[in-house]
């Protein structure tokens, strides 16, 4: 499903118990220096991500001072962002000029504790080649190295390199618990394009061999994607981000089953083999 770009007014794009994804949970809060917001979201563990701007988020007796450095838009340094535990309040408080927060969530029943991902914790993996229009970066925030510290979340930015190219293929689905070749994890997606007026497609087919969906996505567009296959593309010329919620229906380490026809590309694609293995 897609969602256009609109003023939400802080509240939630895909809120918990959503129909389509109910694994997952999505809101965008835009704030001003001095404004706060509190996020609460009953049943369900999130990371707080600072998509531009700088700001406090005190959560369970702590605080997580100056989470953010970035200005001029997703492409200007690297992520920050805080795990806040199921069900917790957490207030976000802006100290910079302006802030666009990213409020990403995974349905899950027990209470850890809050930590920061700093900078220099972004794990990092790039993949692809100019040559088979599939190069990328995929900067993960909330990733392998916390297992044991998050419970079904997995959060990450993922970037198209160079100008145009796709994403997300070859074309694979996570949307039926059945170990040890795939797991249900429902996903939500945020675009984002540089320049901001380029735009791409999001594919989406339900069943192999027949006919899927195409959306058009925009900067700002949201994607909530229950089943199928899911590949993505940004049109010549531009770069494109997507800002990636992952939300386990039993596990926490995601297993994809790649599409039988398409499958084999996986070893045409250098370095595929380590991306797939940073969301194991």
């Amino acid at each position: 499903m897609h969602i256009a770009p609109y003023d939400n007014q802080n509240r939630a794009i895909v809120d918990a118990g959503d129909p389509l994804v109910p694994l997952c949970y999505f809101n965008i809060v835009k704030l001003k220096r001095g404004e706060s917001f509190t996020s609460t979201v009953p049943g369900y563990e999130t990371g707080i991500v600072p998509a531009t701007g700088t700001v406090d988020i005190a959560v369970m007796g702590e605080t997580f001072a100056g989470i953010g450095q970035r200005r001029l838009n997703v492409w200007d340094g690297e992520p920050e962002g805080v795990y806040v535990p199921t069900g917790a309040p957490a207030t976000i408080t802006c100290v910079s000029d302006q802030a666009e927060v990213f409020v990403a969530g995974a349905r899950f029943d027990e209470v850890l504790k809050p930590f920061a991902v700093r900078a220099a914790d972004i794990d990092l993996v790039q993949y692809g080649s100019d040559d088979t229009k599939t190069h990328r970066k995929i900067k993960h925030i909330l990733g392998t190295k916390y297992h044991g510290r998050v419970g079904r979340l997995l959060v990450s930015e993922l970037f198209t390199v160079g100008a145009g190219g796709w994403s997300g293929f070859p074309s694979h689905k996570h949307d039926t618990t059945r170990l040890p070749l795939e797991t249900r994890h429902d996903e939500v997606y945020n675009f984002r394009f540089n320049p901001p007026h380029g735009s791409g497609l999001q594919m989406l087919q339900r069943e192999d061999g027949q006919p899927g969906d195409a959306y058009h996505i925009v900067d700002g567009s949201t994607i909530a994607i229950d089943k199928g296959y899911h590949p993505c593309c940004v049109l010549p010329g531009y770069e494109m981000y997507y800002f990636t919620i992952l939300g386990g229906e039993t596990q926490r380490s995601l297993v994809q089953y790649f599409q039988p026809s398409h499958a084999y590309q996986i070893e045409t694609i250098p370095g595929i083999k380590d991306m797939i293995a940073k969301f194991k």
